[in-house]
């Protein structure tokens, strides 16, 4: 399994892509809403559990009370786990970065 997820929102509802790298993913992230409308909304780390937005997400974050953060901080979480916990029942080459990658040129 990759040890990143790009976590973004598709019609209104999460998604994820995984990815093995930490450039890999932050590639994509940048790349989501440009090529497909999506709203970016963060990466998230398997190995050390940490979720980080992405940069205007960011700064609306940083604007909350120290209790609004976690409380959004553990809900992304424990949204991308569930995501990363079940299996994908589309082809998975739609989900792959190549799919942006092709959209982008």
């Amino acid at each position: 399994m990759n040890r990143f997820s790009v976590l973004y929102l598709h019609h209104d509802a999460y998604s994820h892509v995984g990815c093995a790298t930490l450039a890999e993913a932050d590639n994509l992230l940048g790349q989501v809403f440009s090529t497909t409308g999506d709203t970016p909304v963060g990466i998230y780390d398997a190995k050390t559990e940490l979720f980080s937005w992405e940069p205007v997400l960011q700064q609306q974050y940083n604007q909350m009370s120290l209790e609004e953060q976690g409380r959004l901080g553990h809900e992304m979480i424990a949204i991308v786990q569930s995501l990363r916990d079940v299996p994908i029942s589309v082809p998975e080459q739609e989900y792959s970065l190549d799919v942006y990658e092709s959209e982008s040129r």
